[in-house]
């Protein structure tokens, strides 16, 4: 009788158990990296520690290589097969708010404060996604070469002026001991022109649309600041102190390293792999003043929430579990971008204080401006990336602005404004 009664109570237990496992809401995330093992290792460990915190959800991984992502999501969310959660690229995500692909989040109060602003993707007043780590861009160079041509180095507070960036350029490319003073990029093409390059005519006071309304480029792209902006890009590949658009991609990833280059326009990505090669003779310096303040790319890949989700309030929970100082401090440590706050920061490897790349975070609280909020951003990228090449590869530059201008209003046009008001 006693062992049928523990066979029961077995029973009924397995059923409880079986029942409490099968209650849990499965949350599908779709991530774009595929491939990374170090970034696959650390989320699957914060989707484990979700999981395993409480009893109500199940995130289940799916990835995607970086290539094909984007159009995976365009092809899911026409045929209603959103995930509940979506990794989403910074500048990309107004498209997709717009389209109807995603909503806002809803996080705690607080939840976001101490946040770098370019960490958080806000869109129409609302915001859509969150970010657990950034990226920025800044000068690298040799003190030792800098030192030995009397070059002033610069700080945050006090950056080069335009006027004494052009004058070193010039300095250094006159020595005779580098094929080229300056290293732009010019062998990566897509998103890093206009991440890398639009901060150059905002800080002449241009930009590649009219924020205020979102509605044009004219005056803002191809007025006086932007052809003053145009016109001293084109002379870093006519005066030879630059390589331009022909520049081979293995000179781009070791040429600094190398010594072919005395400066160059990199991000924090590569800073420790710099670091290992050229030791402590390395600094990262800030931006340039054109004369409308020293301006940075910001925003990378941050997470938000499927529009057809029928679980956002999982989805939202498993957000805000996701951007603890903790995990924002491992991504950090395990891909070397800049932690999202300055608390992941001080527990980062590199980024707290006295750490190698610890000048980032400062650069990026301070100096980073993100790509136009605009639904329109994707077609806007793309025709300033071919203005910019085309004007380094002589190009009239008035022109070329004015047609870059007429292509962006059109489009503009052609979509109603993006949901803005015309």
């Amino acid at each position: 009788m006693k062992k049928a009664l523990s066979i029961s109570i077995l029973v009924i237990m397995l059923i409880t158990f079986s029942g409490l496992a099968s209650a849990q809401t499965e949350l599908s995330l779709w991530y774009h990296g595929a491939g990374n093992e170090t970034e696959r290792s650390i989320l699957l460990g914060i989707i484990d520690d979700f999981n395993a915190s409480q009893s109500d959800y199940t995130v289940v991984l799916e990835e995607f290589p970086q290539e094909s992502y984007n159009s995976s999501i365009v092809a899911a969310a026409l045929a209603g097969d959103l995930p509940d959660i979506i990794d989403v690229d910074g500048p990309v995500m107004p498209g997709w708010a717009w389209a109807g692909y995603m909503v806002p989040l809803q996080l705690s109060e607080g939840a976001l404060d101490g946040f770098l602003p370019g960490a958080i993707g806000e869109y129409n007043g609302e915001v859509y996604a969150v970010g657990l780590w950034d990226a920025a861009v800044s000068i690298y160079a040799r003190r030792s070469v800098l030192e030995a041509n009397m070059i002033r180095i610069p700080t945050l507070d006090d950056p080069w002026t335009g006027d004494e960036f052009d004058g070193i350029l010039e300095t250094l490319q006159a020595t005779g001991e580098f094929e080229y003073a300056l290293d732009l990029g010019m062998a990566w093409t897509g998103e890093w022109y206009p991440y890398a390059f639009s901060p150059f005519l905002q800080s002449f006071g241009g930009d590649m649309i009219d924020r205020s309304t979102y509605l044009t480029a004219e005056g803002v792209l191809n007025g006086d600041a932007g052809v003053a902006f145009g016109n001293w890009w084109q002379s870093l590949f006519e005066r030879g102190l630059a390589p331009g658009t022909s520049q081979d991609g293995a000179d781009r990833e070791t040429g600094f390293i190398d010594g072919k280059y005395a400066l160059q326009w990199n991000g924090n990505w590569a800073g420790i792999g710099a670091l290992e090669a050229v030791g402590d003779d390395l600094l990262f310096l800030p931006a340039p003043d054109f004369g409308s303040g020293s301006t940075i790319g910001a925003a990378s890949w941050q997470f938000g929430i499927s529009s057809s989700s029928e679980n956002k309030e999982g989805a939202n929970a498993f957000i805000e579990f996701a951007i603890q100082d903790e995990y924002l401090a491992a991504f950090s440590d395990g891909i070397g971008l800049i932690p999202a706050t300055a608390g992941a920061a001080e527990m980062s490897q590199h980024y707290s204080m006295g750490g190698a790349l610890e000048v980032y975070f400062g650069l990026s609280e301070a100096q980073a401006l993100v790509r136009p909020v605009t639904p329109g951003y994707a077609t806007l990228a793309l025709i300033f990336e071919k203005a910019l090449a085309d004007i380094a590869n002589g190009a009239d530059v008035q022109d070329t602005l004015d047609a870059a201008v007429d292509e962006i209003d059109q489009d503009i046009e052609d979509n109603m404004g993006y949901g803005f008001d015309m």
